[in-house]
């Protein structure tokens, strides 16, 4: 029977094929279901011998720690090169967007606590 590997939702696509490249390497036998249309479904990789998962699993922790560090050190980098993002240099880009994001929270916050302070009836 198969069992659920790896879960595909919110997975960039590099990651995806970096997991799928992996599992070939080292002679997986699996197959992907899809989310479908309405996202009702699980988009993940499965395992069909439910008999190598133990194995499988440590593969793909190996690999999920090794993704971990590197992305924490080109994160460190960035940071130490003053290149990482920050909310100014996110606001300094893309003023627009922030203070469309900005009357939005106010409007869902005078809109939700007015009735309360008897405001407006």
């Amino acid at each position: 029977m198969a069992r659920l590997l790896f879960r595909l939702g919110n997975v960039p696509d590099e990651e995806a094929e970096e997991v799928r490249a992996l599992l070939e390497e080292h002679g997986f036998d699996t197959y992907e279901s899809r989310a479908g249309f309405w996202g009702l479904g699980v988009a993940a990789i499965w395992l069909r011998d439910e008999a190598r998962y133990t194995e499988a699993r440590e593969v793909l922790d190996a690999y999920q720690r090794g993704l971990s560090e590197r992305v924490r050190r080109e994160r460190d980098d960035l940071a130490a090169r003053g290149e990482a993002p920050t909310l100014w240099k996110r606001l300094r880009h893309h003023p627009g967007r922030i203070l469309l994001l900005a009357i939005a929270a106010l409007a869902i916050l005078a809109a939700s606590t007015l009735p309360f302070l008897g405001l407006i009836d």
